[in-house]
């Protein structure tokens, strides 16, 4: 069987992935007392020793040359609770944080008020992958007190949707 190359439709592939579930969080941080801020499916855990995380961004965005110039972020992983505040933090151009309640992290990123879990970091390293850029950030605080009861926002096959639990696999 032959297998030859074709170009793969950007609609087809964004399509094709949509079938894959996702967390929904927004990256924080703060430059000259400007709290900066935008929503990302695209994060996951890299490593615990020592503690990595990773998300990606448009190469070319608006917030994170200012996240980079900051040296730090925060990772507020939303609530089931918050499809609002991730449409909010999914737009350009508007003030983002007004009516956003939120305090500071020991790193001095902000953390949203009501996210199932926090995670404050200090950019490793940044790595160029076609249109978007590959940022990794060690852990140097997160939230002790995980909020257990509520369920995560979940994102899939171009909605929100929620988590059912029906026991172990």
């Amino acid at each position: 069987m032959s297998c030859a190359a074709t170009a793969i439709e950007p609609l087809r592939f964004r399509e094709a992935l949509g079938h894959y579930a996702s967390g929904i969080t927004v990256i924080t941080s703060q430059v000259d007392d400007e709290p900066i801020g935008f929503t990302c499916q695209s994060f996951y855990s890299v490593s615990t020793k020592p503690p990595l995380v990773s998300f990606s961004v448009m190469a070319n965005s608006y917030s994170y040359p200012k996240i980079r110039r900051a040296g730090r972020f925060a990772v507020n992983i939303l609530s089931g609770e918050q499809v609002a505040v991730s449409n909010r933090f999914a737009r350009q151009g508007e003030d983002k944080w007004l009516g956003t309640d939120w305090h500071t992290s020991p790193l001095g990123n902000p953390v949203i008020a009501g996210s199932l879990h926090w995670l404050d970091c200090e950019i490793h390293a940044e790595h160029a992958a076609g249109d978007h850029l590959i940022v990794i950030g060690e852990v140097k605080a997160l939230n002790a007190q995980a909020r257990t009861a509520t369920k995560p926002l979940l994102y899939f096959r171009g909605q929100y949707c929620n988590l059912v639990e029906q026991g172990a696999i």
